[in-house]
Formats: C-alpha cells, sequence, structure tokens
C-alpha cells in the first residue's frame, strides 16, 4: 500500500493566550483527539496526548518552557500516545495501570481490520465510516504502520479523582470523575471561567455508548451532572468546541435516543 509521508505530523491553534489546541490531521476522525496545552504560572498541562505516532513533545516544543503534568482523561489510546514522553502523568485511579503499562493495550492498531467486527458495526451506525486505513499519511518515510502500538509512561503517574485540584497558580480546576464512556473518565472544570475540559465525556459528534467497558447509567447520570454545570465553552477530547445551549442539546439527543432504544 503507497501512502504518503506527512510535510508535518501536528496542527495548532491558539484559543488564548493560555490555552493551545493541537491535533494530528492525517488521523481518521474517530480517534483524532484534541490534545489542549494549557498555559500555567508554576506549570502547564497538556490534556491528553494523541496516538502516540509522532513525537507531541518535539512538535510543542516551543510551548514548553516550564514543567508540564500530561493528564489523561481516559485511557483510550486515542488520548494516552504521547503520555510515555512526559515526566508527570495525572489520571484517574481507575485506569492508572493501563497509562503505566499502555503497551499491554488489548486494543492499539491503525487497521480497520484489527476492529472486532461487532465493535465495527457499532461505530459505523453511530455514524463514523472507517477507512481500511485509520491515517492517510505517516509521519517520516519507513514508518511501520504494522509496527504502531502504546508506551507506557515513563514518569510519575499519580492519581487525581473527584473533589482534587490541579492548581496552576494563576488558574485552578477542579477534578470531575465523569464515568461513562470509560470507568475512570475525568473532566477539568475551571467555574471561575466557566470553562470545561470533557474528555470524551461529551463531544459535539456521534455517541459511541458501546464501546467495551462503556456503562450506559453512569454515561447518562455524566451527562445530566454537566448539563446542569453553568458552563460558558466545553472544550472537548474530539470535534470541535461549543457553548451551553449546544451543551444542553447534545445532552437531549443522547438522553432521548437511550430512551427510544
Amino acid at each position: 500500500m503507497s501512502i504518503r509521508i506527512a510535510e508535518r505530523w501536528f496542527e495548532r491553534r491558539r484559543i488564548d493566550p493560555a490555552i493551545t489546541l493541537l491535533w494530528e490531521p492525517h488521523v481518521d476522525p474517530l480517534i483524532r483527539c484534541n490534545i489542549w496545552h494549557l498555559r500555567g504560572r508554576d506549570f502547564d498541562l497538556m490534556i491528553d496526548t494523541g496516538l502516540g505516532i509522532a513525537s507531541l513533545a518535539e512538535a510543542a516544543r516551543d510551548l514548553l518552557d516550564k514543567p508540564v503534568r500530561a493528564v489523561a482523561t481516559h485511557t483510550h489510546y486515542d488520548h494516552i500516545g504521547g503520555h510515555h514522553e512526559f515526566d508527570a502523568c495525572l489520571v484517574h485511579p481507575l485506569e492508572a495501570e493501563a497509562l503505566r503499562h499502555a503497551e499491554r493495550s488489548n486494543f492499539a492498531s491503525l487497521y480497520k481490520a484489527d476492529i472486532p467486527e461487532g465493535i465495527v458495526a457499532s461505530i459505523e451506525a453511530s455514524g463514523y465510516p472507517l477507512p481500511d486505513v485509520l491515517v492517510t499519511a505517516v509521519p517520516h518515510a519507513g514508518y511501520d504502520l504494522r509496527g504502531y502500538g502504546l508506551r507506557g509512561a515513563r514518569g510519575a503517574v499519580a492519581t487525581i479523582d473527584e473533589g482534587d485540584r490541579i492548581d496552576l497558580g494563576d488558574r485552578s480546576f477542579a477534578v470531575l470523575h465523569l464515568p461513562g464512556h470509560s470507568p475512570g473518565s475525568i473532566g477539568l472544570w475551571d467555574e471561575a471561567n466557566g470553562l470545561l475540559f470533557s474528555g470524551d465525556a461529551v463531544y459535539d459528534g456521534p455517541l459511541l455508548a458501546d464501546l467495551p467497558g462503556t456503562d450506559k447509567a453512569a454515561y447518562a447520570a455524566t451527562l445530566k451532572r454537566l448539563r446542569d454545570l453553568p458552563v460558558e465553552v466545553v472544550h472537548a477530547g474530539h470535534d470541535p468546541s461549543f457553548g451551553r445551549d449546544r451543551l444542553h442539546a447534545i445532552v437531549r439527543e443522547y438522553l432521548d435516543l437511550w430512551e427510544a432504544s
């Protein structure tokens, strides 16, 4: 199979002086994770790290002028591929071992054929048609798509849970445990500014509620909880950011879908 070589692997957009969005444009939307760099006075956060196909730390080198803590909103492979590049990682206790030993993941592939047929059917029925290969380019000549895999976190892994706070010195985030998409899904809530970094607890795209490890009852409770937050902007794990009205519409759509099923 012939596949082109990307001129660069990551794209980025500055949201404001403290927030930069990075993403992997050559990756299929199903596994194209939003990677959020948050600049703080005392240290920075990297919220999720993408697939790990190319070096995130190298691509973001100009942004990383102080210590960085890499947050995993959950440990699906499209969100933790670059965590091994950072010296300090934060994750929910239920998924800490999955981050420490990501190389043992039972699924991390760039090929549709490697996804179980039942999961493919569910994903495509939700509105994500899958190509045979989940990338449209490689980062450099000789890159082995078949050799792709995760690496376990090499730095310190600390756990964060509901009620904890992450204080960057000039802004603070409450940790929210948001189970449903995965058991240890978390969000970061900046109540002072009405900003929610939601991971995959809610995003503006087709709902995937039948993946291994998902829990519809917990998911519904999480969505109702998020609906009641005084959110101004949601920066999610996939797809574009959105505001309060769209959050309410997404929650209503998902809950109506489940109640009708």
